[in-house]
């Protein structure tokens, strides 16, 4: 890639701190709420044929995470988790930084936006083939399109993994990554509640727009 958004670089770049605030707002909300309301019923993604299926829920549930315990309906059913959103924020930082540095916020954040909705795409498809009924939150599908794009970008950034010894190269570390999402949703193992498809469908999404953005030698993506 040739193009590069001249500015100095910063630790917290006004895209990536604003869907950090906008995330963890959400999740606060979802622990006040949840308990009367069962916002995040509301506000994740159930699938197509679902009853409780709302089309905002596209776009609404990539800023939700889960805050409490759930049963298969969605309803709270244990303790606050402050996990999964902890883990997405943190590699949201960690690349996304990078990557705005280079692109600039409005690019950045298109780009971040677009991955997400491919990952609803593949999700609800996968859902609506494979069949079941349950509920869908988080930013790990816009997540899993910035690493990818990460490691396109920078495919030979060494990084260190949790419980791996040594550094291993940001290329092979995503497409491992990408692996073991592939084998477990297609392995559809009993008990599984990650919803393996939709970090799919943001690497794949991520993929196919940096491909296109890269062949076209673009400045933007709008």
């Amino acid at each position: 890639m040739s193009d590069y958004y001249t500015r100095p670089a910063s630790n917290f770049p006004p895209a990536v701190r604003t869907l950090i605030m906008t995330n963890v707002l959400v999740w606060v909300a979802q622990v006040l709420y949840d308990p009367k309301i069962n916002l995040t019923s509301i506000i994740g993604l159930w699938p197509i044929g679902s009853e409780n299926f709302r089309p905002w829920q596209i776009i609404t549930h990539m800023f939700a995470h889960a805050a409490y315990g759930t049963n298969m309906f969605g309803e709270p059913s244990g303790g606050i988790i402050f996990y999964h959103i902890l883990f997405n924020m943190f590699a949201l930082w960690m690349f996304g930084r990078i990557l705005e540095n280079v692109w600039g916020a409005k690019r950045f954040l298109i780009f971040y936006l677009i991955c997400g909705l491919g990952s609803a795409a593949l999700h609800l498809l996968m859902q609506y083939w494979m069949g079941g009924d349950s509920l869908a939150v988080g930013a790990s599908g816009a997540v899993f399109g910035i690493l990818v794009a990460f490691a396109m970008t920078f495919p030979n950034t060494e990084l260190y993994i949790m419980f791996i010894p040594v550094p291993i190269k940001a290329k092979w570390a995503v497409l491992g990554l990408v692996a073991i999402d592939l084998f477990g949703g297609v392995s559809n193992f009993s008990g599984d509640n990650i919803a393996h498809f939709a970090h799919l469908g943001g690497a794949i999404t991520g993929f196919i727009l940096l491909k296109v953005w890269n062949k076209n030698n673009r400045r933007t993506l709008y």
